[in-house]
C-alpha cells in the first residue's frame, strides 16, 4: 500500500442536491473561508503540523462566532422575559 494522503473533493452542488449541513453551518457562521484554507494546507503539505497558521485563524474565527452567537441568544432571552 502506498500512502497517497486523502483523497478529499469538494462537490459542486446540483440544483436538486440539497446542501451539506457543514456547508451551511460554515457559511452561517463566516468562517468558511479559514475552514477551507486549513483544507487546502492539509491537502498541500499532509501535515496537520505545517498548517498551524491556517488551523489558529480558523480556530479563532469560530470562536469569535460562538462568542457573537452566545451574545445574540442572551440578548434574545433578555427580551422575552422583559415582554413575559
Amino acid at each position: 500500500m502506498s500512502a497517497q494522503g486523502h483523497t478529499w473533493t469538494r462537490k459542486v452542488k446540483k440544483e436538486d442536491e440539497e446542501e451539506d449541513p457543514l456547508d451551511q453551518l460554515l457559511s452561517r457562521s463566516g468562517c468558511a473561508a479559514s475552514h477551507y484554507a486549513v483544507q487546502e494546507c492539509m491537502a498541500q503539505h499532509q501535515d496537520w503540523r505545517q498548517c498551524q497558521a491556517q488551523v489558529q485563524a480558523f480556530r479563532h474565527c469560530m470562536s469569535e462566532q460562538q462568542t457573537r452567537r452566545k451574545e445574540e441568544l442572551q440578548k434574545k432571552k433578555e427580551q422575552t422575559s422583559v415582554h413575559h
